[in-house]
C-alpha cells in the first residue's frame, strides 16, 4: 500500500484483515448480524471511493468511523421511518372516518361533558378515577380514604345519573 491511496489488491488485504473486528463492532452496538455485515460491505465501497485520499497510517481508524457514522446514519433513517409511518398511521385513521360520524362523535363528547358535571363531586371522582384511569375500586378507597362500599355507592350513584341523562350506560 502506498503512503497515499491504494489499488484493489490493497482494499483486497484490508478487507480480509478488517472485514471480522468491523462486522463484530457493528453487531455488538446494533445485535443485528445481517445489518453488520451489510455496513461492513458499505464501508468498503466508501473506502474504494475514496482510495485516492485515504492515507496507510490511518485506514484502520478510518474503517472504525465510517462503520460508526454509517451505523448513526442508519439508526436516524430508521426513525424517520416509523415517524413517517405513525404520521401516516394516524392520517389514514382520521381520514377513514366520514364527516358524519366526526360530527356525531364530537356532539356525544359534548354531551358526555355536560353530563359528567352533573354527576356529584364524590361520585364524579371516583367514576374518572375507575372508568378513565382504570383504577379498582380497592385503590380508589385507599387514595381516597373511604370504604370499599362506600366507593360502590359513589359508582353506582354516578353511573344512574348517566343512564338517566344518556339514556344508556357506560
Amino acid at each position: 500500500m502506498s503512503a497515499t491511496g491504494f489499488d484493489k489488491q490493497d482494499l483486497r488485504t484490508a478487507y480480509d484483515t478488517h472485514f471480522e473486528g468491523l462486522r463484530n463492532f457493528l453487531y455488538y452496538k446494533s445485535g443485528n448480524m445481517a445489518l453488520a455485515e451489510d455496513l461492513v460491505q458499505e464501508v468498503f465501497i466508501k473506502v474504494w471511493e475514496k482510495r485516492s485520499t485515504i492515507e496507510k497510517e490511518t485506514l484502520k481508524s478510518l474503517l472504525y468511523t465510517i462503520a460508526n457514522n454509517m451505523l448513526l446514519n442508519h439508526f436516524n433513517h430508521m426513525k424517520v421511518v416509523k415517524s413517517h409511518a405513525e404520521g401516516e398511521s394516524k392520517a389514514v385513521h382520521s381520514t377513514s372516518q366520514t364527516p358524519q360520524f366526526q360530527m356525531e362523535e364530537e356532539e356525544f363528547g359534548k354531551k358526555l361533558q355536560r353530563v359528567l358535571e352533573k354527576i356529584p363531586e364524590g361520585s364524579r371522582e371516583v367514576f374518572l378515577m375507575n372508568r378513565i384511569e382504570k383504577i379498582k375500586y380497592d385503590e380508589i378507597a385507599t387514595r381516597l380514604e373511604l370504604s370499599v362500599k362506600a366507593v360502590e355507592k359513589r359508582m353506582s350513584k354516578a353511573l344512574s345519573v348517566i343512564k338517566e341523562e344518556l339514556g344508556r350506560k357506560l
